[in-house]
């Protein structure tokens, strides 16, 4: 090669070099931002929504995918010990008034014979003596007996609703905090996760809060929709609910599972409910609805379908329901007592996920919501 090749091939050599460098800096101060921003994710969750956030989306379901197929979830067997003492606790720890706010009718067990206290509510979070936040705990199905699925009810017309961003999800500069701060926990009773992410498209809608938009409202999309007084409906966006003057918060995800009270019947379609195969799992998942009186329901299970999700929203009492988040690291239920401390009350998960019980006491990556006695 002549001096002036070499110097030109040189050259090429050093700025193939730096642009490498400059990639494999950027990659790492990429991944290493997803590793260390504020919250409680695990690190497999913030690798997984690293990915996600730059179009290794595909990726990831396969990864998700093989795992489950190397280990698919338990057939038969019985509750652990733990699981089986927290469905038979149902007896209040102090007396309760059930004037206003009677305890609901037992749910029908979905495996038969039932287990103690299958079925059965009891009281999560109590405001002025009433329970207005109830729960139970089910099978999920008569293969999977080794799971449980919980149920929330929560009554409309003695709390109200707040929808809150998460730092990532949606991220932006919303004007309500991602967290629930010291000084705005008195008379918190319940928090519940937010569903498929908004920034990538997952959701297949948007998220809408006090005037700011991400992503973009869809017509037909599933819409948890927050009203100024403190209310929430639940409903397919354009036809059930819509933009108006005192709505304050809205957030989509996919579409509605139940619908006048009924399953929908293309509640199988694998594409509709996650990617690839996902909607037939049997994995963690989580739901909300809204039945006739407007009352809500919420449904977390550790071993979940897109059916038996929609199914036990419906025979909660849903009228409408809809999809929010899945796998270990999202979906979520936390009532909290103010016994002790009501400027702090104490956080407990309704079922044992990945995220700590104060994982909205901290700053959260999710959006969720927040409910708090009237």
């Amino acid at each position: 090669m002549t001096p002036h090749q070499l110097k030109r091939r040189r050259l090429a050599t050093r700025g193939a070099l730096a642009v490498g460098l400059l990639c494999v800096g950027t990659l790492g101060y990429s991944v290493g931002e997803a590793l260390t921003y504020p919250g409680d994710d695990s690190t497999a969750a913030r690798l997984a929504g690293w990915a996600r956030e730059h179009e290794l989306g595909p990726v990831v379901d396969k990864l998700e995918n093989l795992q489950y197929e190397l280990d698919p979830p338990q057939v038969g067997g019985a509750l652990p010990s733990a699981a089986l003492a927290r469905m038979k606790a149902t007896a209040p720890a102090v007396p309760i008034s059930h004037r206003g706010v009677p305890l609901r009718t037992p749910m029908r067990p979905l495996v038969t014979p039932g287990l103690p206290g299958e079925g059965v509510w009891r009281v999560l979070s109590a405001a002025h003596g009433e329970p207005v936040v109830q729960g139970t705990y089910v099978r999920p199905d008569g293969d999977h007996t080794s799971y449980q699925a919980a149920v929330a009810w929560i009554s409309g017309k003695k709390a109200r609703f707040e929808l809150h961003p998460g730092v990532r999800e949606p991220g932006g500069s919303f004007d309500v905090p991602p967290t629930i701060p010291e000084g705005s926990r008195t008379g918190l009773l319940a928090t519940w996760n937010g569903g498929f992410k908004v920034t990538d498209g997952g959701s297949r809608g948007g998220f809408y809060l006090h005037g700011e938009t991400a992503g973009e409202l869809r017509d037909g999309a599933a819409s948890e929709v927050f009203y100024k007084d403190g209310s929430i409906k639940i409903g397919q966006w354009g036809r059930d609910v819509r933009m108006a003057p005192d709505v304050v918060g809205v957030r989509q995800c996919l579409e509605l599972m139940v619908d006048n009270g009924q399953v929908v019947p293309d509640i199988d379609v694998d594409a509709k409910w996650g990617a690839t195969d996902q909607s037939r799992m049997f994995v963690e998942r989580s739901g909300v609805g809204v039945t006739a009186q407007g009352d809500v329901i919420m449904v977390v299970g550790q071993a979940l379908t897109a059916r038996t999700l929609a199914e036990l929203m419906r025979q909660a009492g849903a009228v409408r329901a809809m999809p929010l988040d899945m796998n270990r690291a999202w979906p979520s239920f936390m009532s909290y007592d103010g016994a002790k401390s009501p400027a702090h009350p104490e956080p407990i998960n309704i079922l044992d996920f990945e995220n700590p019980p104060e994982r909205y006491y901290n700053q959260a990556t999710r959006d969720f919501v927040a409910v708090y006695a009237k």
